[in-house]
């Protein structure tokens, strides 16, 4: 069964005043749907379609909540009667489609509630109507002090009948409302007549508005008069008393419960009261503690602070320091690439020296070997000479020597202060 949630009335789920309402404006559409093709827009779960197919040719209801139209098909499935899904602002027929369409307390929950009234004016045949019912705003929410959260506009009597005119030349508006009656039923009885008190008609104070609307003149308005089943007032007040009985029964039973519940949740609340002190009294006593850290440790930051100043000092003298052997280091590696070009020359000119002290020495022993070979030759001339000077001395001291001397035929032989010729 489906849960009433206050957007749509449930039958069985909520009281009969509230489903009274709601079937007497079937009720009273059912006269004016007699041998005609008729919509219910916006049908709800399909109690109120069911009960126009009597007197219908034929009844199409059109609900754009899924559920409620898969509820509505498993409950009131008949012949002459179509359950489909669609949106009331935009209605799936062609023109003319139908001769009768009634569209109760749906036009309070539409955004774009204008374009239901274009759209039915659309689908009618040029003779038909349109029943349209709607919650009067002064009673229903200002003299209440209620808000339904589901209506997104409510209407005043002028506001209503302005809407309406704008597209319907022709109506006529009734008041519904609940009324008091006494009721005269014989057993069988062979027909149905109504006293209604003459009294001012007062829009203001009106529960409902229910328009019949039409593109022609509209013929008769007469009063009329829904007296449901359950019209026995006495007994459904009698009913509804045992029922607030029971509600006030089990309302004292929760009151009873509320009270043993505010009794365990007070013992609770004192419980956790004793705890808080205890844990605000640690907490306390942590906070002091705390405390002393916090000034302990302000202290030790202060010192730290004086430490880093310190410290601070010591670097920047470090830096400058550095700064200093940076620029006797950058100096040192100029000196260092300008020795560095010299010595590689010097190293050019030393190679050059033992390459030419190389060649020198090359040169030398070349001399040398050329030295001791003069003297190899001197040494064998100087004995050569001595051998001939030898064989001189003997070739002169010898008397053939005198001999061819004094006879004139042998050379005179040079003059050598060292050596004496004998004449």
């Amino acid at each position: 069964m489906t849960e009433f949630t206050g957007e749509r009335v449930v039958p069985g789920e909520v009281e009969i005043d509230l489903l009274n309402e709601h079937l007497a404006r079937y009720a009273f559409a059912a006269r004016l749907a007699r041998g005609k093709r008729v919509l219910d827009a916006g049908c709800g779960l399909g109690y109120g379609a069911a009960r126009l197919v009597p007197c219908a040719r034929r009844v199409v209801a059109l609900e754009i909540d899924s559920q409620a139209v898969e509820t509505a098909r498993r409950q009131y499935a008949c012949e002459g009667l179509d359950f489909l899904r669609g949106d009331c602002r935009e209605l799936p027929f062609p023109d003319g489609s139908f001769d009768l369409v009634v569209a109760f307390e749906v036009i309070e929950h539409l955004e774009q509630w204008e374009r239901l009234l274009a759209e039915s004016r659309r689908v009618l045949a040029p003779w038909g109507e349109l029943v349209v019912s709607t919650p009067n705003r002064l009673y229903y929410t200002e003299s209440r002090d209620t808000v339904n959260p589901f209506h997104v506009h409510e209407f005043e009597y002028g506001e209503f009948c302005e809407a309406l005119e704008r597209h319907f030349p022709h109506l006529c508006v009734f008041l519904e409302n609940h009324a008091d009656g006494v009721v005269f039923s014989p057993l069988v009885a062979s027909g149905v007549e109504t006293a209604i008190e003459s009294v001012a008609a007062e829009p203001s104070s009106s529960h409902f508005f229910v328009a019949v609307c039409s593109a022609r003149p509209l013929h008769g308005s007469p009063a009329f008069v829904y007296i449901p089943r359950s019209a026995n007032v006495l007994r459904e007040r009698e009913q509804h008393i045992a029922l607030l009985e029971h509600e006030l029964e089990q309302k004292n039973h929760w009151l009873e419960q509320a009270k043993q519940d505010l009794s365990q949740l007070h013992e609770n609340y004192q419980t956790l009261e004793r705890e808080a002190r205890q844990a605000i009294q640690t907490l306390e006593e942590e906070n002091l503690r705390k405390t002393e850290w916090s000034r302990q440790s302000e202290a030790e930051v202060e010192r730290l602070k004086g430490l880093l100043e310190n410290l601070q000092v010591l670097f920047d003298e470090r830096t400058a320091w550095a700064l200093q052997l940076e620029a006797e280091r950058a100096d040192l590696a100029a000196n260092y690439q300008r020795l560095e070009a010299e010595a590689e020359k010097v190293r050019a000119d030393l190679k050059a020296c033992v390459n030419q002290l190389h060649a020198t020495e090359a040169d030398l022993e070349e001399r040398t070997r050329w030295a001791q070979s003069l003297d190899r030759q001197r040494e064998e001339m100087e004995a050569r000479i001595a051998r001939l000077t030898a064989d001189l001395n003997s070739l002169y001291g010898s008397p053939a020597y005198r001999i061819g001397k004094r006879l004139g035929l042998a050379p005179v032989p040079p003059s050598d202060p060292k050596r004496k010729i004998d004449d």
